[in-house]
């Protein structure tokens, strides 16, 4: 009897030492929460004030290398820095029509105009005056598209008085003289004008986001890109004008018609080739994130990539006033291979003028810190039904040790 006695002692001592290690285990973890260590539920920015924690993609000279972004105030000062930077964007991009560069710093493609050129498929009329049985009347029944002269595959036509000619490549001038000088010495003084009725052998691809997607011919008027769009439907809703895509010979630029549209930047506006397709894509990429401690976290579709930081915080309902520390508001950048970040203190009211200033760009990440009370609830609510447990664990009476705790 006094062995099992021994043994309930012995045995009731060793479960208050394991009590005693599980409550000095959950102190020391409250501790360690306490003092920042990752026990803590949830994210905080408290690790990047001056610059960021973990490193980011940078570029040095013409090299992408990992690296801490230094964290840049949302001042008055950088605000007007970066309305001159867009200011003289702007200027030059009005004087003297420069070529912009996009898409990995390759320059949009600059084309002379030139005369229209006929090639295979490409319908003509010849009239040659006072010689009404070699020129062909169109008549009440027959259009001037069928009565013309086709351009054969290999690029020739058959004309009375001057045999097969070769006339793909040539412009209706050229073709004129052409005839002109065969038909000489059949007809004295031969007066004859070359019109081209149905333009069909040059053509550009329009797809994407516009009203009527498809191929549309290039014809005697000059073919831009604003003029093959317009063709084409002109854009939609769902467009995002500043990444237009045109593709030519195996190589694609971004063209930013935004820049045209908006700050007169003609170098925007390419001469197109025949070829060419011009992809619209739509602006489903041009998202900015609101994360943090905001009322609703989420993305948000920018229109024409325009939207300010204060658009972004009030499209996610503003911060949360009982979890957030306004005094630190993120944007974090990761613009042509490089990062930028950038804090607002934002405690007072009126620094949210800064924030209306402040312009995004797509993919930019707005991130809230959290109030440092809402991190010591969050731990406190964490320990407390386990501490709740050691005390309902401490109250209870074991009657198999003679009912000792």
């Amino acid at each position: 009897m006094s062995r099992i006695t021994t043994d309930q002692t012995a045995l009731g001592a060793s479960c208050l030492g394991a009590r005693s290690l599980l409550r000095g285990a959950v102190i020391a973890a409250a501790a360690a929460a306490i003092g920042g260590c990752t026990l803590i539920p949830g994210t905080t920015g408290s690790a990047m004030r001056e610059q960021s924690s973990v490193p980011l993609p940078v570029t040095e000279g013409e090299q992408a290398v990992p690296a801490n972004v230094k964290v840049q105030p949302i001042t008055a000062q950088l605000i007007l820095d970066q309305h001159q930077a867009a200011e003289s964007r702007f200027r030059r991009g009005n004087a003297g029509g420069q070529t912009a560069t996009r898409a990995g710093g390759k320059q949009l493609p600059g084309v002379d105009y030139q005369d229209y050129k006929l090639g295979a498929g490409d319908i003509i009329n010849v009239i040659v005056w006072d010689h009404p049985e070699i020129t062909i009347p169109a008549g009440s029944y027959r259009s001037a598209e069928q009565s013309g002269t086709l351009v054969a595959e290999d690029g020739t036509i058959f004309f009375p008085f001057a045999g097969v000619v070769k006339v793909a490549g040539m412009t209706t001038r050229q073709v004129r003289d052409v005839l002109a000088k065969r038909m000489s010495n059949v007809i004295e003084n031969v007066q004859l004008d070359v019109r081209i009725v149905a333009f069909r052998s040059k053509r550009v691809y329009v797809v994407g986001e516009v009203g009527k997607p498809g191929l549309q011919p290039i014809d005697d008027i000059r073919m831009t890109l604003v003029e093959a769009i317009n063709r084409a439907g002109s854009l939609t809703e769902e467009a995002d004008h500043a990444n237009v895509l045109l593709t030519r010979d195996g190589k694609t630029w971004r063209v930013d018609l935004q820049a045209l549209y908006e700050e007169g930047d003609v170098s925007q506006n390419v001469l197109l080739q025949p070829g060419d397709i011009i992809n619209v894509p739509d602006r489903q990429l041009n998202k900015v994130f609101v994360l943090g401690e905001v009322r609703n976290p989420g993305s948000f579709v920018m229109n024409k990539r325009r939207a300010t930081l204060a658009e972004a915080l009030s499209d996610a309902g503003f911060v949360n006033q009982t979890t957030s520390d306004p005094a630190w508001v993120y944007v974090m950048r990761t613009d042509s291979g490089s990062s930028e970040l950038f804090h607002l203190n934002a405690q007072s009211p009126d620094a949210l003028l800064l924030a209306e200033r402040f312009p995004l760009l797509p993919r930019d990440v707005v991130y809230v810190d959290v109030a440092a009370v809402a991190r010591w609830n969050r731990v406190v609510s964490n320990i407390l039904p386990t501490s709740q447990m050691l005390q309902l664990t401490s109250e209870t009476r074991y009657p198999l040790f003679g009912g000792r705790q």
